[in-house]
């Protein structure tokens, strides 16, 4: 019977992760250590003072992925909180949104000729 019910509790360990752990959103370029590690899955204390350590001495995070510098952090924990990962303030600019190339600033040909012909 003990046996039954230890590898129905692993079975429900293995099938059901996402629900013991939950990330919260957390802006990695702000928070202090303790705010880190209470919010991204996997990250302890120690873990959460080496990102702010690397922060201070790199500057602020500009990608998600910039994360795997710090020793410790690999492709699994960054891709198990990546939608928790903040750059900024704005709750609607995630991680995914600021890895996102940016637009290019160049203008095409047609819109230069256009506002040549209207005088811009």
């Amino acid at each position: 019977m003990f046996h039954k019910l230890a590898a129905l509790a692993l079975a429900l360990t293995l099938t059901l992760p996402g629900l013991s752990f939950a990330a919260t959103p957390v802006n990695v370029n702000k928070a202090d250590a303790a705010t880190i590690a209470s919010s991204l899955d996997g990250i302890g204390q120690s873990k959460a003072q080496e990102i702010v350590a690397w922060r201070d001495t790199h500057g602020p995070f500009k990608s998600a992925d910039d994360l795997t510098q710090v020793k410790g952090i690999g492709p699994a924990t960054l891709e198990r909180n990546r939608a928790a990962i903040l750059l900024t303030d704005n709750a609607t600019d995630t991680a995914t949104k600021a890895d996102k190339p940016a637009k290019s600033r160049h203008k095409s040909k047609k819109v230069a000729a256009e506002e040549a012909a209207a005088g811009k």
